[in-house]
């Protein structure tokens, strides 16, 4: 009996004897507390993954730690949480033909060209981050520009938002897109004027090539999600809930699991479009040990984006007329799609962007939470774009998050009025109207369609200005957060609407000791240099995860 009591003291000291205290003094700390107040500190206490006690200047330090860390003066943050990403989208636009950034047409084909010279390899060339709206033409881009320099391999390359793509017509010839094609629900080909497709096809038209792109291997979409990962690490990123993923993308998360650990925490949505849907929703939450992968949402998507006029509105757009935008399902597959998820227990967040999207959405929420009981689950509509006065009030009523990203609106400003009018523009990208109104607001970018830089988004969250300070005094400048809710929904009330602000979003006690260190005082600097802050250091469950 003896020898079994010692045995037994024995791996209890094996498993607790490797608890490891830090201490980091010396620092220019901001945290903020349950009421969303903010709360400054001078050194941070943590054991292994845990926030044990931040201190005051007036705090006297503790000496029983294993290790102490001068910050050197150093901000220190609460990490970064996105609340809308795309991970393996973001990782493959690494590894892809970036089109981010070009004014002109014949600059998005130089590029397409020059990847292709350096990539003989592929089979396909593909890339992203087109935006005809930068462009001297404002037009869609056309086939023949490709077709002049790349012609002898498929190309296809989706717009910045993901909702419309670009193909030569070696990828149309294999789709067999022709003039006698129709436009599938949901989705259109854009034509000349004498009924040819351009090369231009929106939301679910973009399937007749996308279905003909060899699948990425499981092995190439590992890859692709540790270099998203390790890269969003390098913003300051410390969560991010990746919208809408499907079973392989599941697995490659898990065998990245098994592997290590995630550089960063990931809160993933199961994509309501997977084929093994209701499989996945019988499977029930997933949660690893350490917290660095969880699954307990779903993610549908209502309607298309707005620089590609897919964005579903309840009148025509003021800039083409007979034109209403696109609703990916019809009501009776909206419904269902999200009722399973809500029977199921899951948390439903429903991409809508245009007002008859949302207006669609918010119904259905106001009836099935109700048949459901499921009002806890915090559902959640990612963009809440463009909304009636009326819908902005049921977020609060209804309990429901508007998961919104700042730099949509500092990038659609060029042409969101063109869009929808002077009238309906004062519901969109309305954040103060919401905020008023009792809502609370998870933030964060649709990378790769923006910049992950999460100091874009505060920037834009405060001033409603591009990094060129335009416009000045900001774009509906009625429409600002103070800096102290930009920061609140980046960490605190992105945290809540994962379901996980007991364990993140702040430095309390307690809570996961994830933070991170800026080169600037984002509280002390002029809100219009934001934008420039860098993260030097990112530390995930008390482990520093960058260089």
């Amino acid at each position: 009996m003896k020898k079994f009591f010692l045995t037994l003291a024995l791996l209890c000291l094996t498993n607790f004897s490797f608890a490891d205290t830090t201490l980091i003094t010396n620092v220019n700390g901001y945290t903020l507390n349950s009421d969303r107040e903010l709360i400054q500190f001078a050194a941070l206490q943590f054991t292994d993954d845990k926030v044990d006690k931040t201190f005051t200047e007036e705090d006297e330090l503790p000496d029983a730690v294993d290790q102490v860390i001068d910050g050197a003066g150093r901000t220190l943050i609460p990490g970064i949480i996105d609340a809308h990403g795309h991970v393996g989208s973001y990782g493959f636009s690494l590894l892809r033909v970036d089109l981010v950034g070009t004014s002109t047409e014949q600059e998005a084909a130089d590029r397409v060209l020059a990847f292709a010279e350096n990539n003989a390899e592929l089979e396909w060339i593909q890339g992203r981050g087109w935006n005809q709206v930068l462009w001297d033409s404002n037009a869609f881009p056309s086939a023949a520009s490709i077709d002049a320099l790349v012609s002898d391999k498929p190309a296809w390359l989706t717009r910045v938002d993901g909702h419309a793509g670009w193909a030569n017509s070696a990828a149309m010839e294999l789709a067999g897109i022709d003039r006698n094609t129709e436009d599938p629900t949901g989705g259109q080909i854009i034509r000349d004027a004498n009924g040819d497709a351009t090369g231009v096809l929106i939301d679910t038209a973009m399937r007749y090539v996308s279905s003909q792109i060899p699948s990425a291997t499981f092995e190439e979409q590992k890859v692709a999600l540790r270099t998203a990962m390790e890269s969003l690490a390098d913003y300051g990123m410390t969560s991010v809930h990746d919208a809408g993923i499907g079973s392989q993308t599941i697995r490659a998360y898990k065998e990245l699991l098994a592997e290590e650990s995630l550089p960063i925490r990931v809160n993933a949505m199961l994509s309501a479009s997977d084929p093994l849907y209701q499989d996945r929703l019988d499977e029930g939450f997933f949660q690893s040990d350490d917290d660095t992968f969880v699954i307990h949402s779903v993610k549908v998507v209502g309607d298309g984006a707005l620089g590609s006029r897919g964005a579903a509105l309840i009148e025509d757009y003021s800039d083409d007329p007979g034109n209403r935008g696109l609703l990916r399902y019809d009501d009776e597959r909206l419904e269902y799609l999200m009722r399973v998820a809500m029977n199921a227990g899951f948390q439903v967040n429903t991409h809508a962007i245009g007002d008859n999207a949302n207006l669609k959405v918010m119904d259905n929420y106001e009836r099935l939470i109700a048949e459901t009981n499921s009002g806890n689950r915090r559902h959640r509509i990612e963009h809440a774009q463009i909304l009636r006065y009326e819908d902005i009030l049921r977020f609060a009523e209804l309990g429901v998050i508007p998961s919104m990203q700042a730099t949509h609106a500092t990038s659609d400003k060029n042409m969101a009025q063109d869009r929808i009018g002077e009238i309906r523009i004062q519901g969109a990208y309305a954040w103060r109207k919401l905020l008023d109104a009792g809502a609370v607001i998870a933030n964060g970018s649709d990378f790769p369609v923006e910049s992950p830089n999460p100091f874009w988004g505060l920037h834009a969250s405060v001033t409603r200005q591009d990094q060129n300070n335009e416009p000045p005094g900001g774009w509906l400048p009625e429409e600002r957060m103070t800096l102290v809710e930009a920061f609140a929904s980046f960490t605190l009330d992105a945290a809540y609407a994962g379901h996980q602000e007991t364990i993140l979003g702040s430095l309390e006690p307690g809570k996961k000791a994830d933070f991170v260190f800026l080169d600037q005082d984002m509280f002390s600097i002029p809100e219009s240099e934001l934008w420039q802050i860098e993260a030097t250091e990112t530390w995930v469950n008390g482990l520093k995860v960058t260089n």
